[in-house]
């Protein structure tokens, strides 16, 4: 039997129905977020030029490297609450809060966009963290926890070199 694309599968883990799939909803925008920012990172991570090129080329590389593994760590969360993750180009960009850059920036706008982009992964993640919470979905809440973080702290990082 097909699963219809916004139908969740009957999974019985202890949290509602309702509450499952408004967490997995929260979760979809954090995975079109992560999947964007990676994109964008990677296509920086091949673009950059200029006197910080090395240190920025192997930056980014650290950065897309660790949201590939992250967004597969979203979509098997999503997965896991019996709801169908999203895996198209279309599909994430209607979802994600961040916008893709036209043409190549120069390096220090490259850093700039990449800082907001984190930051605005940040404030989806505490979208996405209060669902889970408020279903007493301790699992999703470590998971959005965890990226969180990562992304305060590359955005500091990124900060860190506007001077």
């Amino acid at each position: 039997m097909s699963q219809s694309k916004h139908r969740s599968e009957n999974v019985d883990i202890g949290i509602d129905d309702k509450q499952r799939e408004n967490v997995a909803a929260q979760l979809k925008i954090l995975l079109a977020d992560s999947y964007t920012l990676y994109l964008q990172t990677h296509n920086f991570h091949w673009n950059v030029t200029g006197p910080q090129f090395r240190e920025l080329h192997l930056m980014f590389e650290e950065h897309y490297t660790e949201l590939a593994t992250a967004v597969d760590e979203i979509a098997e969360r999503i997965r896991t609450l019996g709801v169908v993750a999203p895996g198209t180009y279309k599909a994430f960009s209607e979802l994600s809060t961040i916008k893709e850059v036209d043409g190549v920036p120069e390096a220090e706008v490259m850093v700039k966009i990449l800082t907001a982009s984190h930051e605005s992964v940040v404030k989806t993640c505490r979208q996405a963290l209060k669902a889970a919470q408020s279903a007493d979905d301790e699992s999703s809440a470590a998971l959005i926890s965890d990226r969180m973080r990562v992304h305060e702290k590359t955005a500091w990082m990124l900060r860190a070199l506007q001077g």
